[in-house]
């Protein structure tokens, strides 16, 4: 009985970890997904049912994750971000997204939506467009999705959360989000009142305030992690607020592009 419990733990922890290391997590990704559910007009709502059938945009939104561990899909690694070297201004941001033609979250979600607005596109190709669509988005709003590329987004900066050693990039990925222990239906609810200035604003934001946004963030946690290494209860408190905004602007976001990529079809 001791050995088959052994196999048993093993086995769940090697199916557990690959999921520790995916954007926002699959907590986070649903909170983005979920709010956007919300925002849908009632043509794109149509439209995309039609070609997802009964996979809600909420359940396509960690599907980019789970591919990982498909070797096909290996192209698709680096478009889950976007890196900028530091102390950027937005015109300088702007100028370096411009002129980066690689194959990133920002070129991607451009060239992604565009091709959803296609009349000659495939239903089967839609779907996987509609699937990295709405997990790219999500990602640009983790703030270390929008890092630095010498340190993987902070996957080399090293913490501590509540004293077990950690990385930078994971704390924002899954600890912050899955310290708040909501469901993510609960953690919907909780957050998904944006005013009426905040809706408008974050309706029109163009891709670029985005990424400049998600990066001023990462900027600012970096510069916290050259002193402050050991993250717990007063790094929630701090952070959190900013990391509930990210999830809440992702979605109200998602669902402003997914409106006006099926306005038309």
């Amino acid at each position: 009985m001791n050995n088959i419990f052994k196999i048993t733990l093993i086995a769940g922890l090697i199916l557990y970890l690959p999921l520790q290391s995916m954007a926002w997590g699959m907590l986070g990704h649903r909170v983005v997904a979920e709010v956007a559910e919300s925002y849908l007009s009632s043509k794109a709502r149509k439209q995309i049912k039609m070609i997802m059938g009964d996979e809600s945009i909420t359940m396509s939104s960690n599907w980019m994750d789970f591919i990982k561990s498909n070797s096909s899909f290996n192209y698709t690694g680096s478009w889950h971000y976007v890196n900028l070297p530091a102390g950027l201004t937005y015109e300088q941001a702007k100028a370096a997204l411009a002129k980066d033609t690689s194959a990133n979250a920002y070129n991607k979600i451009l060239f992604v939506s565009a091709e959803l607005k296609k009349k000659t596109v495939s239903k089967e190709l839609k779907q996987f467009y509609i699937r990295v669509l709405v997990h790219m988005v999500g990602d640009l709003h983790q703030p270390l999705h929008c890092g630095r590329v010498e340190d993987k987004g902070g996957n080399d900066v090293d913490v501590k959360w509540f004293n077990h050693p950690d990385n930078l990039h994971s704390i924002w990925d899954s600890n912050l989000p899955e310290y708040q222990q909501l469901s993510y239906s609960e953690y919907t609810r909780f957050i998904n009142h944006p005013n009426p200035t905040q809706l408008k604003e974050w309706q029109h934001d163009d891709l670029t305030t985005w990424v400049f946004e998600s990066y001023q963030i990462s900027e600012k946690l970096y510069k916290e992690a050259e002193t402050n290494t050991s993250y717990g209860y007063k790094y929630n408190y701090e952070w959190v607020d900013t990391m509930n905004n990210q999830l809440l602007k992702g979605g109200i976001r998602l669902a402003s592009l997914l409106n006006g990529i099926f306005a038309h079809n």
